[in-house]
């Protein structure tokens, strides 16, 4: 077979290709060239990689034959259409947190560089002028230093600036106090920070709600000494209104990394001497290109092996606890079972989720199960971004209920698979040990202990002597080296389930004859696809 296709659009770090390994096919191109960029999608690829000059629109998504993955290797996504992507069932990744200290280093270089004017200082060193007297600064010990939005990196910001002796204030509306409170941060109103503040430095991504909130009105409230730095994204911190205010003296110095239009190298910004500023520089160290190589090349190797990435941004579920992670190949597994069984897609499936992973977001096994479902019934290069609308367009839906109450196991899963025909069936599983060993402990009302294989035999029919023996002689003769055999029944004489695992696939003719000599009213082959 082929090996994947790997297309990178963008020099990235040497780290990257090794992090991919040799399981794939690479390719290189000047993601940067529009011609040649469609030239190679059109090729064929299945991921490719990109970091921000490579615009991936729906233009070249439509083109892009078997693309499966985009992966940035960065934060920001402005450049990757992420609506066109999830309706060609292409995943997008991206790197969220390989640049957050490198951007935190940043602000807080820029916030130096502007309390004691280091730039123009240097400027006027280099021709000739010692102008000592004229660069007089600010100290950072015991001023007040505010943050505007309290993420990942407003809390790196924080905790660095504590060191050198400042106190921190926060705006950030979705932050629990609680959560600040522990990193000795109050959090406060934006008019409360915009006033008490002597240096500002913003941390929030350009939305709707935070484009220009920086602005005229909020310049107009905050201490004509205070310095404000953004390394964060262009267009929260109005340039215009920033110029005027630093222009009348209301702003002493501000320090910028990022511009609501890029590149950008004509700015009236650049004409003051009380700014200081760079090329978008956030990222731009060798740890963080390297952390963000490393971490899409692994993102795109679960996704073209259909599992799950914890950083793709177009799959339902989001962040999945390292608690949750184990149990979505799980309840994929029961989901092809049950669908299996009943040799039709489910109409519904619920997945009960009981035990002490309940107390977790567990939203992304819904995903899982129509996964599991569609892949029994033959649907091929089903992904966690196209299963919901493939499900959707199947008419086979899915919802998670959670207990907290596992009575025989700390945690057990649930499959219940409901079927237009008026079937239902349940299959439950369960991840037992140290190890995380999955095991399917119930089919209906039948118990089991039985861990999954690729290739399981399933036989319902009424307990009487002599079957067991039946089945051992038909599969041997046949050539089918049975792995392990269970048999579970709600009594001597009732209902039996025989569930075997065989080491190699069973052809249906000779499905059909185990469950005649055995008069099942149920003889089904499950092969369990990855």
């Amino acid at each position: 077979m082929s090996k994947p296709v790997v297309l990178i659009a963008e020099e990235l770090s040497p780290a990257t290709l090794s992090a991919l390994g040799p399981d794939f096919e690479i390719r290189n191109c000047d993601g940067s060239d529009r011609e040649q960029l469609l030239g190679e999608l059109k090729r064929g690829v299945d991921a490719v990689l990109i970091r921000s000059a490579t615009k991936m629109d729906s233009e070249a998504i439509s083109v892009a034959k078997g693309l499966k993955v985009i992966a940035r290797a960065g934060v920001g996504l402005d450049n990757v259409d992420i609506p066109a992507a999830t309706t060609a069932g292409v995943m997008v990744v991206n790197a969220p947190t390989s640049n957050i200290v490198s951007a935190a280093e940043l602000a807080i270089a820029l916030l130096l560089a502007s309390a004691r004017n280091i730039a123009p200082a240097f400027a006027t060193l280099k021709k000739g002028k010692w102008a000592r007297s004229k660069y007089t600064g600010a100290e950072l010990f015991e001023k007040t230093l505010g943050i505007v939005g309290f993420g990942r990196i407003g809390q790196l910001v924080a905790h660095r600036m504590q060191g050198f002796g400042m106190n921190v204030i926060a705006y950030d509306p979705y932050l629990q106090p609680a959560r600040a409170a522990q990193l000795g941060v109050d959090l406060v109103s934006l008019d409360d920070l915009l006033a008490k503040s002597d240096f500002i430095t913003i941390h929030l991504p350009k939305t709707k709600e935070t484009a220009n909130l920086i602005g005229v009105e909020a310049l107009k409230k905050v201490k004509p000494t205070v310095r404000i730095i953004n390394a964060a994204r262009g267009g929260v911190l109005d340039e215009n209104a920033l110029f005027e205010a630093l222009k009348e003296n209301r702003v002493a110095g501000a320090g910028l990394d990022v511009f609501a239009t890029e590149p950008c190298i004509d700015s009236p910004l650049f004409t003051l001497e009380n700014v200081v500023a760079t090329p978008h520089l956030g990222a731009s160290t060798d740890e963080a290109q390297e952390r963000a190589g490393i971490a899409v090349a692994e993102s795109v190797r679960k996704a073209l092996a259909g599992e799950l990435v914890p950083d793709a941004v177009n799959v339902k579920g989001g962040i999945i606890h390292e608690e949750i992670r184990p149990a979505l190949p799980l309840v994929e597994k029961l989901a092809q079972i049950a669908t299996a069984l009943i040799d039709e897609l489910p109409v519904a499936i619920e997945v009960l989720v009981k035990g002490e992973i309940s107390a977790h977001d567990c939203s992304v096994l819904a995903s899982s199960a129509l996964k599991g479902a569609l892949a029994a019934t033959g649907a091929e290069d089903v992904t966690y971004v196209n299963a919901p609308g493939l499900a959707q367009e199947r008419g086979l839906t899915s919802n998670v209920i959670t207990d907290p109450v596992s009575p025989e196991y700390r945690n057990a899963i649930e499959i219940r698979a409901a079927f237009s025909n008026g079937a239902h069936i349940s299959v439950e599983g369960t991840l037992m040990g140290i190890r995380q060993v999955e095991k399917i402990i119930a089919i209906d009302k039948f118990d089991l202990d039985l861990q999954p294989a690729d290739y399981l035999l399933f036989l319902r029919y009424t307990d009487r002597p002599g079957v067991v023996g039946i089945v051992g002689d038909t599969l041997g003769k046949a050539g089918i080296n049975i792995a392990s055999m269970q048999v579970a029944r709600s009594s001597a004489g009732g209902d039996a389930l025989m569930a075997i695992t065989i080491d190699s696939a069973v052809a249906k003719d000779l499905v059909k004859n185990v469950g005649d000599a055995t008069k099942a009213n149920l003889a089904r082959t499950v092969t369990l696809r990855s």
